[in-house]
């Protein structure tokens, strides 16, 4: 199906346009920037988070206590809620006040005072709100921000969207590492925000406040009344809609505090939507049961968490005793401990069966963690209450030993909602209907549905591909099996020995023959070099404990003890070849952690452990010598499939055979088989493809190495949409050889040839397009070999010098043939000079913004090349000439900054001599008065009250030029001063 892509005024319209419909007042669709607009109207400057004088409109509307008179004093107060060391800490606190309320006293006409939570946010009923979605909401404290587009509720800004176009030379990964470094440049801006939204015009992300890249998610599916064509506008709606984005600010979000990381959790759709089905079961009381069938990788435990969250906060049920049960104790481990790093508020325990029972029959309101074991000698019937919730974790393994009916018979009416990473119907066999029939109402299959294929197709799962070594040769003659075996096979052939070893020997015996261990080391020993060179780990698992014995010897004997680490249960009467392994829990959990978070160990060998429940996204690649089905497959596979920046699929060296036939392997439908784990086939037909995508961009141009070569491809990727196609293409290229390499085949079939010619391309398109002086810095291990072998760095470097500006560099743009590509590189160049600097001159912020629209105008065809090369060099001109003009008058850039913005920027007549005297005077008085001597003076409120005191005594009372006081010219004096001094230090 074709897809529109918004293209009316640029995404930036699009978004206010669709936000409109959604009934937020918007800002941004007319001339000028919305947020002036609205800074004139509530009198907010440029230092101020908080649109102040609309918040106390809103909050006299909303709380019968506060009124036009006692207001001020109320949000005097708020102000220092924004006041934080950390934006962690800010952002939690300040979400507890718009979800909770602030604590406040008022005065009682002759009765005292009296204690108030001011609500700040209408949540049931979000129209009573103001709602307004502006454009260029500029910020400055230390430095100054602009992002795209803000909503805000109530005057207060909630979600920062980052806008991108492909056309402009930029992408969604772009915006969320403008998102980035907004939230180090002013934090106190991302205090109140609930998310951040990047977009371009195929894609939208979000992700909560302090997120890295990774945790930047689609929203890829929608209610009916918001589907459409365009991804972009479906997100738009489905997330930003006035409803959804206050109840997930109420409703779910979490604050997790680790040693390691702390980290602010929102919702993905997937588990939104889950727990809103939830919710309405409960609520209509028709059917008290569901299955929630999520794979694995989705989040299920904060599925259940949020799920669990919302029943004991909102008004369903009366007294909901809630209930989540685990099937084994490290489950019930880790639940535990995740709810402590949460402050999961209203939570207990149930450590033993007779504490479970004295809980059931307690009945108090909260959230019971438990096991399912602890059920089996519950009295039946000793749950009361019809207002239990269970929300039962790896539902298909729940049948066992009849545990599910224990349960049932302890909660006779509770309600159940089954959650499973797994398929819930393993076949056609009647006993898999019977046991996840338990948690679906008869006609259902399941309550909500996110699949393996879901989870790939938003990236929030990797695929997974196995390469099968099953049928390997090694030295059969010497395996000593036994004397019958030697002399009845003696003179067949090699491989007809080795197939009926594999038919006959259990897969335990054979991971314990000592010729096929050390070929099967020697294999892993040699594939996992290529693993490793880009910083991924591995697991061996094996069929017994011996068997890891013998193959953890071998591979520290190659790879040294501190990268290899073996483990399993251990007995006291354990042999030696086991005792030298032998770890408590502690130990294994230590080991456990560094594997997750530090350079040691890089490979583990298991039995019978991290199968479940273990997530490493630095474990890539799984070397399977043991024989799995089903479910238990399917973990297996699940536990390379999480996600990591540079990761681009997972995969199993499948030693046992397991996915010859992956029919047999996986007795679930189609499409899980078929997604589950792909033949690496696969993969390397997804590298050739895309080999040739890249290649397709440069046809008709010879593959020659010379400077002639790489300055005709220069040229053709200098502009749209060749230059955002090889961009994009060659990323996703990198990503497919490193995950494919080594493999002989890339030899034998010419593609490192392909691939290092690209390679040379590239690292010039880094020079000249992307101004990178250190190219090869940025290339992952492998292809930094490829491109050594074919490219000479040092003669690239040369060859393509990264342009600055200035006339003493003119000449480092005589390599590039075309115009386009010289309109390009200038382009690229005043943006970078220009945009960190945007608040030290009101200059910068319009040359910055003339660049913007000659590239424009180029993109559209209104300009030719030559126009365009003519037009940015003068804007280069003028960027020079703002240190030039200043070091002329004799002026320092704060100075030359208030004298620009006097002469050029206010509707005023002023002498240049009478700016020059204010502007000279505006400073001396800054130096004299304002203490900058210590760390953060530029974001203390003290700061902002002195400087304003400042220019009151310098333009009332020393030249009496009240006409020049004004809430604009005061905020861009206030931002001249800080950027310009922060940026002497």
């Amino acid at each position: 199906m074709t897809k529109s892509v918004p293209t009316e005024g640029g995404l930036q319209r699009s978004v206010l346009q669709w936000l409109d419909g959604l009934g937020w007042e918007t800002y941004g669709l007319g001339e000028g920037h919305g947020a002036t607009v609205l800074d004139e109207r509530y009198g907010r400057t440029r230092s101020e988070v908080i649109y102040w004088d609309l918040l106390a409109e809103a909050v006299v509307d909303l709380n019968d206590e506060l009124t036009a008179d006692n207001v001020d004093r109320f949000l005097n107060s708020f102000r220092r809620d924004l006041d934080h060391d950390n934006l962690f800490d800010g952002n939690q606190a300040f979400h507890e006040l718009l979800t909770k309320g602030k604590k406040h006293t008022v005065d009682q006409q002759h009765n005292g005072t009296k204690t108030i939570y001011a609500d700040l946010i209408d949540f049931d009923e979000p129209e009573k709100n103001r709602l307004h979605a502006v454009d260029e909401f500029a910020i400055t404290r230390r430095g100054s921000i602009r992002p795209d587009v803000t909503l805000l509720v109530n005057g207060i800004p909630i979600v920062q969207l980052e806008l991108k176009s492909v056309t402009q030379d930029a992408d969604v990964y772009d915006a969320i590492s403008d998102l980035q470094e907004y939230e180090e440049t002013v934090p106190r801006a991302f205090v109140p925000t609930l998310f951040n939204v990047a977009a371009d015009q195929r894609t939208l992300q979000y992700g909560a406040v302090g997120a890295a890249r990774e945790f930047y998610q689609g929203w890829t599916t929608a209610p009916d009344a918001y589907e459409s064509e365009n991804d972009v506008e479906q997100a738009v709606h489905a997330l930003l809609n006035p409803t959804t984005l206050l109840d997930i600010l109420k409703h779910f979000v979490f604050y997790e505090r680790q040693a390691d990381q702390d980290a602010k959790i929102v919702p993905r759709h997937m588990q939104y939507y889950a727990v809103r089905e939830i919710l309405e079961r409960v609520d209509r009381g028709e059917h008290r049961k569901g299955l929630i069938w999520h794979t694995q990788g989705s989040g299920k435990s904060f599925t259940m968490l949020f799920a669990a969250k919302n029943l004991l906060e909102r008004d369903i049920l009366d007294a909901p005793q809630l209930f989540i049960v685990v099937d084994t104790d490290k489950l019930n481990s880790q639940m535990r401990d995740q709810l402590a790093n949460l402050s999961f508020e209203r939570w207990t325990e149930a450590e033993s069966i007779e504490g479970l029972e004295a809980t059931i029959a307690a009945g108090r309101s909260e959230l019971v963690v438990t096991t399912i074991q602890k059920f089996q000698d519950v009295d039946p019937g000793v749950g009361a209450t019809d207002e239990a919730v269970v929300l039962s974790d790896e539902a298909h393994r729940f049948m066992e030993a009849d545990l599910k009916s224990r349960l049932d018979a302890a909660l006779p009416d509770a309600y159940q909602f089954g959650f499973t990473g797994t398929p819930v119907r393993e076949g056609d066999r009647d006993k898999d209907r019977n046991t996840f029939d338990e948690f679906s109402p008869e006609g259902e299959e399941y309550l909500h549905r996110y699949s393996i294929k879901d989870g790939i197709d938003d990236e929030l799962i990797l695929p997974v591909f196995f390469r099968l070594r099953h049928e390997m040769e090694w030295d059969v003659d010497e395996t000593g099996l036994d004397e019958e075996f030697d002399e009845a096979f003696a003179t067949l052939p090699t491989d007809e020995k080795l197939a009926v070893i594999r038919d006959h020997v259990t897969s335990r015996m054979l991971a314990e023959i000592e010729p096929r261990v050390e070929r099967v080391v020697d294999e892993i020993d040699d594939h996992f070099d290529g693993v490793a060179k880009n910083g991924w780990k591995g697991m061996v698992v094996t069929p017994s404990r011996e068997s890891a014995a013998m193959y953890g010897e071998r591979l520290i004997d190659r790879r040294g003890e501190d990268a290899v680490e073996v483990l399993f249960t251990a007995t006291n009467d354990d042999p030696d070849l086991l005792q030298q392994f032998h770890t408590d829990s502690g130990e294994r959990d230590e080991i456990v952690r560094g594997f997750k978070k530090k350079d040691e160990p890089k490979l583990l060998v298991v039995h019978n452990m991290l199968l479940t429940g273990f997530d490493a996204p630095v474990l890539k690649t799984m070397y399977l010598d043991r024989e799995l089905r089903d479910h238990t497959l399917m973990q297996a596979i699940a536990r390379t499939n999480r996600p990591a920046d540079g990761k681009e699929n997972g995969e199993i060296v499948d030693f046992q055979g397991v996915f010859e036939n992956i029919d047999d392997a996986l007795d679930y439908d189609d499409t899980t088989r078929q997604y589950a784990a792909q033949d690496r086939e696969k993969l390397f037909e997804k590298l050739e493809n895309q080999l040739d995508a890249v290649l397709d961009i440069f046809e008709g141009i010879p593959r020659e190495d010379s400077q002639e070569t790489v300055d005709a491809c220069l040229d053709r990727v200098s502009s749209q949409p060749e230059k955002g196609e090889f961009k994009r293409n060659f990323r996703r290229l990198q990503d497919l050889y490193e995950s494919v390499s080594p493999d002989r085949r890339l030899v034998e079939e010419g593609i490192v040839e392909d691939y290092g010619w690209l390679g040379r391309i590239h690292t010039a398109f880094q020079r000249t397009a992307n101004r990178s002086k250190r190219p090869e810095d940025e290339m992952r291990e492998k292809t930094r070999e490829i491109i050594e072998e074919h490219v000479n760095i040092g003669e690239i470097k040369r060859e393509y010098p990264v342009y600055e500006l200035g006339a003493e560099y003119l000449d480092d743009l005589d390599h590039l043939s075309s115009d386009a590509a010289k309109a390009t590189t200038i382009a690229h160049a005043i943006k970078e000079s220009t945009q960190p600097r945007m608040g030290q001159n009101p200059r910068y912020e319009r040359l910055s913004e003339r660049v913007t629209d000659i590239v424009d105008e180029w993109r559209a065809g209104d300009r030719t090349d030559p126009e365009t090369v003519e037009a940015l060099r003068e804007v280069e001109a003028a960027v020079l000439e703002v240190d030039e003009e200043a070091n002329e008058r004799g002026m320092t850039d704060a100075e030359f900054a208030i004298f620009t913005d006097l002469t050029e920027e206010r509707d005023t007549e002023l002498s240049e001599d009478t700016a020059a005297t204010l502007a000279g005077d505006i400073v001396s008085e800054f130096d004299d008065r304002i203490d900058t001597s210590y760390q953060g003076w530029e974001t203390n409120p003290k700061t902002v009250q002195q400087i304003e005191l400042v220019l009151l005594d310098v333009l009332v009372k020393t030249h009496q030029r009240g006409d020049l006081v004004t809430d604009a010219f005061i905020d861009a004096v206030h931002t001249y001063l800080i950027q310009n001094y922060v940026a002497d230090e």
